[in-house]
């Protein structure tokens, strides 16, 4: 076993604080992973802080993982020792069905989909731990390889809420000229923004706050809402092709249905605490559609971050020491980071 440093949660009212664990060996087609920098995803505090009811403890956080490649298994093919390499949401999978098949590991149709963290390995006893912490063993068939021209701290964020974002937008087709509307401006919100930016799509930023105008502008949208304004909202009647909903607190869905004209599309890629409420009439009208996207599978995740590398895309990030976690988890609560918290894991 492999004796790993990390910081941990060993019940739901726990701060996070330092803690030693161990990790399986390398197998034949494992490598072994010195993180170098891991994401803060607004998911991770619900599941320190038990809020979605499926927390299992000790729990270490994090699934944006990002490193250098330390050792491989003797059957390994993808990787060499040196080389970059990142970790997302998950770890493994059935690998056989339909959907793994057609790399939508996420939808494993045998429930097999190991999550990085807060999950059992396919034994079904065996704790996952994520990336707040030094080190990372996993089978190669689920690791990605990063763009060597890229600040690597800008691509941690990039294996959840870079995919999250582009996943919906590659499957909807969104392209030159389509005009674009992305509701909330946080870690999903500003990779959303980017990517349709770089598609080429006319993009407007729909936000609660005012204060948010020039940091949309300087993300590369070409508009600003201000959501509370009625005269700016009734202005947008019919405006949009897509609208990509990052908003994970309760809002009104019919104000922003409203806003898609003829065969329009919305995006949910947020996760209110409610169960979502809109007016039937609000779709039937003008042939509009919702729709919901969860992260992506490997394959696309891989497309994703050469896409990246190739645009020169990145997340915009504060990097912080590890001992600093549990603020940054109140100063996102507070939505007071732009966009994502990224932990140095040399701090550890």
């Amino acid at each position: 076993m492999l004796k790993t440093k990390g910081y941990a949660v060993h019940k739901s009212t726990d701060p996070l604080a330092p803690w030693n664990f161990e990790r399986r060996e390398v197998g034949p087609h494992d490598v072994l992973i010195e993180i170098q920098y891991c994401g803060v995803c607004h998911s991770d505090i619900h599941q320190v802080r038990g809020e979605w009811g499926n927390s299992k403890y000790p729990m270490v956080p994090g699934h944006e993982i990002v490193g250098r490649i330390a050792k491989v298994g003797d059957l390994v093919t993808k990787f060499k020792v040196g080389e970059l390499a990142g970790i997302g949401c998950m770890v493994d999978s059935c690998r056989e069905c339909d959907q793994c098949q057609s790399g939508h590991e996420q939808f494993c149709e045998k429930g097999q989909t190991v999550l990085t963290y807060n999950d059992y390995e396919k034994d079904g006893k065996t704790l996952t731990f994520g990336g707040y912490s030094n080190q990372i063993v996993c089978d190669e068939a689920f690791v990605v390889r990063v763009p060597t021209n890229l600040p690597l701290e800008g691509v941690a964020p990039l294996l959840c809420a870079g995919i999250t974002t582009y996943s919906p937008i590659k499957k909807w087709g969104i392209k030159e000229g389509d005009r674009v509307a992305v509701l909330g401006l946080g870690g999903l919100g500003h990779m959303a923004v980017k990517f349709a930016v770089s598609l080429g799509a006319e993009v407007t930023m729909l936000s609660t706050s005012p204060s948010k105008e020039a940091d949309a502008k300087r993300l590369g949208a070409h508009h600003f809402v201000v959501t509370k304004d009625k005269e700016q909202v009734k202005a947008q009647k019919r405006k949009f092709d897509f609208i990509i909903d990052t908003v994970s607190a309760p809002h009104d869905y019919n104000m922003y249905l409203a806003m898609l004209d003829t065969n329009g599309v919305m995006i949910c890629v947020g996760i209110p605490p409610e169960p979502v409420q809109f007016n039937g009439f609000a779709l039937l009208g003008q042939n509009r559609t919702i729709t919901g996207s969860s992260i992506g599978g490997i394959p696309e995740t891989q497309e994703m971050l050469d896409y990246c590398g190739e645009h020169n895309i990145i997340s915009d990030v504060e990097v912080i020491n590890i001992n600093y976690v549990n603020e940054a988890y109140d100063r996102v609560m507070k939505s007071d980071v732009k966009y994502r918290f990224v932990i140095d894991m040399g701090s550890l």
